[in-house]
């Protein structure tokens, strides 16, 4: 991640930094509107970019170069590389997941074994349990959350459920693993220790994930699926397109130890796209030597099958009609919609970061912070303004970081409130925000639209609010000491 720096504008207007966000607002409200759910394939893009004009045109106003916010632009493009080559990777492997019969294997076992009515609270299980040995919402997303979102569709569930309880359980590792980069993140923007920061925000996160659990237990009970197809028949569509055999479980366990083991996500992602391809040709010769077009599986068949998995849409057609939209992938292309969202949307944040306008905003916030509650909840609309603004989770807690740090000393706050403060609202809620990187990701390598999953995402929703009730109630508010707020105070 770049090195973030605060750019403050003195010139600026609090209405001049807020006309982009208003001017984007609208835009986006009468796009959705004209497109509805197509709006995320190329319209929405464009209206970032005429909010990107706007902010330029406040910034020429203000005396910002054309360079300067070309600068800031690029440095936020650089800081995207990462995310867009692991998008990109996360459709190759998708596609030889699916050809190798990876994915179907675990359909066929989770609707062996998962009772419909528990199946919502056991994926917020299993994906907090990925996510906090991985450090990661969005490996987990990409491998365990993308198999469960299969096993909800066979078991009649509703997409946007399952995928609000794969990014429920997903954000909580993300939000209280020591592994995680976010986690690292805040408790170093507030000055906390890592572990002091952990054990702090179990006082939010536990009641939070107890009443996401609980919610998806009560949805579970009463939710009747419709339109569910019997497990035996959908195991025997399975068995009779696939060669089903546990030993395919060796992949996502590969891929899930490369992370565990700390190596880079792109590595990972990389060697399971590669032992996909490979337990394909093993385990699925007739699948690969069909989507090749060929009526032998020889060297140029198997190139061509693998390589079309991993690059291009494909449909693998099963005995059951109602399965065959299940096992269709879009390979890396899928992936350039979302590409092209995350490019146009850091065009926007940086420019906006450029010309001052998000120090200027959190400033604004922070003026209006007259209470203990009142820096808590400033926080929070900082972190979420950035969310929906820069359009970057690491900027929505880095500049409220930076900006609430002191404040919090002055008030004679330990620096544990402001970290566990900036996970509660800044990295939980980026993935409800459909052009923020985490939205646009976790969208389309789930295959659910933002609204669509966002209801269910219960876990990340209420967190902002759960750490809002704990400071209104003035509870586990941790102090400095007695002496400390003076000495802090007299630095100032």
């Amino acid at each position: 991640m770049r090195d973030i720096r605060l750019v403050r504008n003195k010139e600026l207007s609090i209405g001049e930094a807020l006309l982009p966000v208003l001017v984007l607002i609208a835009l986006l409200a009468y796009n959705v509107l004209i497109f509805g759910g197509d709006s995320l394939n190329g319209s929405n893009q464009f209206i970032l970019l005429m909010g990107a004009a706007v902010a330029a045109l406040v910034g020429f106003r203000r005396g910002v170069s054309y360079r300067q916010m070309i600068g800031e632009v690029a440095d936020n493009l650089k800081s995207t590389t990462e995310a867009i080559l692991i998008l990109l990777l996360v459709g190759a492997l998708a596609g030889t997941w699916m050809l190798s019969g990876i994915i179907p294997m675990l359909i066929y076992g989770g609707v062996q074994l998962i009772n419909p009515k528990v199946f919502l609270p056991v994926t917020v299980l299993v994906c907090s349990i990925i996510s906090v040995a991985t450090g990661s919402s969005w490996t987990t997303s990409a491998t365990v959350g993308i198999a469960l979102i299969g096993i909800g569709k066979a078991l009649g569930i509703p997409e946007g459920m399952v995928a609000g309880a794969v990014i429920s359980g997903a954000y909580f590792g993300d939000k209280m693993s020591p592994l995680s980069d976010t986690t690292n993140l805040a408790s170093a923007m507030a000055g906390s220790d890592l572990f002091e920061h952990i054990r702090y925000m179990t006082l939010t996160t536990v009641p939070t994930y107890l009443l996401t659990l609980t919610a998806f237990v009560i949805i579970g009970f009463y939710y009747q699926p419709v339109g569910i197809a019997s497990p035996t028949e959908i195991m025997r569509a399975i068995e009779s397109t696939f060669y089903v055999t546990p030993w395919l479980l060796l992949v996502p366990a590969a891929v899930i130890g490369l992370i565990i083991l700390r190596k880079p996500p792109l590595v990972a992602l990389l060697a399971g796209t590669l032992l996909g391809g490979l337990f394909a040709l093993i385990f699925q010769p007739a699948l690969v030597t069909k989507l090749a077009g060929a009526n032998s599986l020889h060297f140029e068949a198997a190139y061509r099958g693998v390589v079309n998995a991993m690059t291009i849409s494909t449909n693998i057609e099963t005995t059951h009609a109602e399965l065959n939209d299940l096992f269709a992938t879009k390979g890396m292309a899928g992936m350039l919609p979302t590409v092209w969202l995350v490019i146009c949307a850091m065009a926007f944040g940086g420019i906006m970061e450029a010309i001052g306008a998000l120090a200027c905003i959190s400033a604004a916030l922070l003026r209006l912070a007259h209470s203990v509650f009142g820096l808590f909840a400033s926080t929070v609309a900082s972190c979420l303004a950035l969310n929906a603004t820069a359009s970057d989770q690491y900027l929505a807690i880095v500049i409220p970081g930076k900006m609430f740090s002191k404040a919090y000393a002055k008030r004679g706050l330990a620096p544990v409130n402001l970290s566990r403060t900036l996970e509660d609202a800044g990295t939980v809620t980026s993935v409800l925000v459909p052009w923020n990187t985490c939205g646009a990701y976790n969208a389309r390598v789930l295959g659910v639209e933002t609204w669509q999953y966002l209801p269910y995402a219960v876990f990340n929703y209420v967190s902002p609010f759960m750490t809002l009730l704990f400071a209104a109630l003035q509870l586990k508010i941790k102090r400095l000491k007695e002496e400390a707020p003076v000495a802090v105070a007299e630095k100032i």
